[in-house]
């Protein structure tokens, strides 16, 4: 899957691993969220390329080097009765940005989509991150005003996933 001569965008493999986590640290870092990364190569691996893959990436290469990626997976919607298309991760290097490639990474994911059925392809953006948003919008992305994520983490899931098998008081 190639855009370009400068640009080639391909399915991530497990040999892409290290590299995979080096794009990773820099989205984190650019969220100013890098304290929070524990992933691995090796956890890549096993949840990316193992028996049961959790996710897909695809990793864009620019002139023969990483430049950047997105990380994606299935989901659905109720209300469409159809699968959808996830995107959990978009990231380009700074030093390659204003190139097209997080462009084409939207854009190979949207054909991607609809090879798959799916009815819609959607993902999060944080409020702070301006220039993300005007680029999605720009693309033709809705920002939903209303929606908020709700996450369970860490010691949280633990004890609400123990909850289920808990006896009633």
């Amino acid at each position: 899957m190639s855009t370009s001569a400068d640009l080639i965008l391909r399915p991530a493999t497990a040999a892409d691993c290290d590299t995979l986590l080096q794009l990773i640290r820099g989205l984190a870092e650019y969220e100013h969220l890098l304290d929070r990364v524990s992933a691995t190569p090796e956890k890549l691996r096993a949840t990316l390329f193992g028996e049961r893959p959790a996710a897909e990436a695809l990793l864009a290469e620019w002139q023969g080097e990483a430049a950047g990626f997105a990380l994606f997976f299935p989901n659905y919607s109720t209300f469409l009765a159809q699968p959808g298309l996830y995107l959990e991760d978009l990231f380009v290097l700074p030093q390659r940005r204003g190139l097209g490639i997080g462009k084409a990474l939207l854009q190979a994911l949207a054909a991607l989509a609809l090879q798959r059925g799916c009815g819609r392809f959607e993902w999060s953006v944080l409020d702070w991150n301006q220039p993300s948003i005007e680029f999605y919008q720009a693309m033709g992305a809705t920002v939903m005003p209303d929606w908020r994520i709700c996450r369970v983490t860490g010691e949280a899931l633990q004890r609400l996933g123990a909850a289920a098998f808990a006896p009633e008081k």
